[in-house]
């Protein structure tokens, strides 16, 4: 027991320590995991051996991973992204694979070992790419949803990968057909055998058990969901809804296991079928935790397993590997950008960004060891390939800033001509932006629109709505919308700083001109303030003050009384952000401000006892109206 104790106290305190660390520099939680592995494994020798048998059980993430992919997979988005998902994303996965085993065969590899790893290579990590875009706001340009379309076909594709892969096992460990014409792995140590449902069957038996578990598991994900969610909640404990999301994929994991499919394909599957459910958001809230847990620790084992008596005793031929996957990813990628009219920056992006292994790629490598279809030698090659691939990441993504910098992007080039000049000029068309616009030209006066983002502007086309495509911060597209003459500039673009540098231009070649910006928060409003902005308008601000006024009506205050507080709270609030305006500095976070955070506190209990007051008076009003008159009053309440 105090063995176990303190393997989970050292694999927990890896991950807690290194894990925030690799957030704060920006390279993703699965490097921060893996980076816990190599420090507690090769570095320290913390842990040994059992980090193996620790990988197995931490394997069952990939399975929640799965159940959790089908539950967002909505059939109408899937049909909508058809065209990215089967030609760029079926694309890149074929091409990849075929080069790749065509590079193993070259090496000397037989034919189904060089399909298995063309297989595994051709997978991009899904985690480290994805939060990356993020970090960066590039999930919503044109590379970046190309580069999310082709993650979702790889998610997708390992599903027929886990299929096929036994298909591919080396000699002594084959799937062969008995005399009595029962199904056998030749050479496999199967722990399981008891619990087989298959084992001794002929063919058609086999078959027919196999289909009989999957359509056990869709048929009960349609017609016993319910009264099972019924009977759970009669109890009226939280637990129990995590208890039955575990249950339903530990029971489908198992039943898929002894008809000889894979677990993630059973519970994919479940999956797909309960998308449409009202469960699925308590499902996904219930197995959310577990699923990040049991991956991270997936990731330190493979960090503790990698073998760097390996890299350090063939570093060429490592470095060579890790440098020819790269190499060959790309150039499938930027091939495949030409072909699919990718431009500029978002050719590039999508290019670099897709050029390494992913984390499937360490599932797919166990699981192929487990099955006989690779060897153990050439999955420790593998497994270190991938991980410095991963690694690697980081790099590319520094590369295509630093490309992009210097480059002549071709997007600066393509950019609509704008012919207009109006007296409002209006930067960025988003929800925000699209609001105002409709606003101000309802009320008969003319908007210059200019977004960046072409499917914005051309759906803005198709509702009746000029707008010009191109860069709203370039000083040449400004000037030919008329800003010398505008009256108003409206800056409404969603980038935080893209927003600031916009004010703070405008405000220098038009000092007298008005600006009203966009801001995310109050810090983005001080930002702006200094920019120069006149009016700033918070994006969430009015409508919260509305949710917050319905809240009131519906805990007794008059329609009267609760506009009326909402609109103290308005103005309360507004001229707290212009005091605080001035106490607030640069670069400095506003909780490391003391003098601000006084302030702050001092303003707010301020605006608690002016609201408590009005309360108090305009119940002491009512009382005093409700009261009954005493004999000999005169009052003049009847009058």
């Amino acid at each position: 027991m105090e063995t176990f104790l303190l393997q989970a106290t050292i694999y927990l305190g890896a991950a807690v320590i290194a894990v925030p660390f690799a957030a704060r520099l920006g390279l993703g939680s699965v490097l921060g995991y893996l980076a816990a592995g190599i420090v507690i494994g090769p570095l320290t020798g913390l842990v040994g051996t059992e980090a193996k048998d620790i990988q197995h059980f931490a394997e069952f993430g990939v399975v929640v991973m799965l159940f959790l992919i089908g539950l967002e997979l909505e059939p109408r988005a899937l049909w909508d992204m058809r065209d990215r998902l089967i030609g760029l994303g079926g694309l890149q996965i074929v091409l990849t694979t075929a080069i790749v085993t065509a590079a193993g065969v070259a090496l000397n590899y037989d034919l189904p070992t060089s399909l298995a790893i063309g297989l595994i290579m051709a997978l991009s990590s899904t985690a480290i790419v994805l939060q990356t875009l993020s970090e960066k706001g590039l999930m919503q340009t044109g590379g970046g949803r190309s580069i999310f379309s082709v993650l979702l076909t790889q998610d997708i594709a390992v599903i027929p990968m886990l299929a096929l892969l036994p298909l591919l096992a080396v000699s002594g460990n084959r799937l062969t057909i008995a005399p009595d014409g029962s199904l056998q792995r030749t050479g496999a140590e199967d722990s399981h055998a008891a619990l087989s449902l298959v084992d001794g069957l002929p063919g058609w038996g086999v078959t027919l058990v196999t289909i009989g578990a999957v359509a056990a598991v869709v048929l009960a994900g349609i017609y016993l969901t319910r009264p099972v969610f019924r009977y759970i909640h009669q109890a009226k404990l939280r637990e129990m809804y995590t208890a039955l999301a575990l249950l339903m994929v530990v029971a489908i994991a198992v039943l898929m296991g002894m008809v000889g499919l894979s677990p993630a394909l059973g519970t994919f599957l479940a999956g797909v079928v309960l998308a449409n459910s009202e469960f699925r958001h308590e499902l996904e809230s219930d197995l959310e935790p577990f699923k990040g847990l049991l991956l991270g620790l997936f990731f330190i084992t493979v960090g503790a397993g990698i073998n760097f008596t390996l890299l350090a005793s063939q570093p060429v031929r490592v470095a060579s590997y890790v440098i020819g996957l790269i190499v060959i990813k790309g150039a499938v990628l930027y091939a495949l950008s030409f072909l699919f009219r990718m431009k500029g920056k978002d050719r590039w992006l999508f290019t670099l960004g897709l050029a390494q292994a992913g984390e499937f790629g360490f599932v797919l490598i166990s699981f192929s060891s487990q099955q006989g279809v690779l060897l153990p030698g050439l999955s420790e090659m593998l497994l270190l390939v991938i991980a410095l691939s991963m690694l690697v990441t980081p790099l590319l993504f520094i590369g295509f800033d630093w490309l992009t910098q210097r480059m002549d992007d071709q997007e600066d080039h393509e950019h609509d001509e704008v012919d207009e000049q109006g007296t409002v000029i209006i930067a960025g068309i988003g929800r925000f932006g699209q609001m105002a616009n409709r606003l101000i030209q309802s009320a008969g006066f003319s908007t210059v629109v200019i977004d960046n983002d072409l499917p914005a502007v051309q759906m803005m086309r198709k509702f009746g709505y000029r707008g010009f495509f191109g860069d709203p911060t370039r000083p040449d597209l400004l000037a030919a919308a008329g800003i010398q003459d505008a009256r108003v500039m409206l800056v409404a673009v969603d980038d935080k700083d893209t927003a600031t540098k916009l004010v703070a231009y405008v405000r220098k070649v038009r000092p007298d001109i008005h600006i009203i910006a966009r801001a995310r928060d109050r810090v983005h409003v001080y930002e702006l303030y200094a920019a120069g902005a006149n009016d700033i308008v918070r994006e969430m601000f009015d409508s919260s003050l509305r949710a917050g006024r319905y809240a009131l009506e519906n805990l007794g205050l008059t329609d009267f009384e609760a506009a009326e507080t909402e609109t103290m709270f308005y103005h309360s609030d507004r001229d707290m952000v212009r005091e605080l305006a001035e106490l607030w500095k640069p670069g400095v976070a506003v909780a490391d401000n003391p003098a601000y955070v006084a302030r702050a506190r001092q303003l707010d209990n301020d605006l608690e006892i002016a609201l408590a007051a009005r309360v108090q008076n305009r119940e002491d009003e009512e009382n005093a109206r409700l009261l009954p008159r005493r004999p000999g009053d005169t009052s003049n309440n009847n009058r």
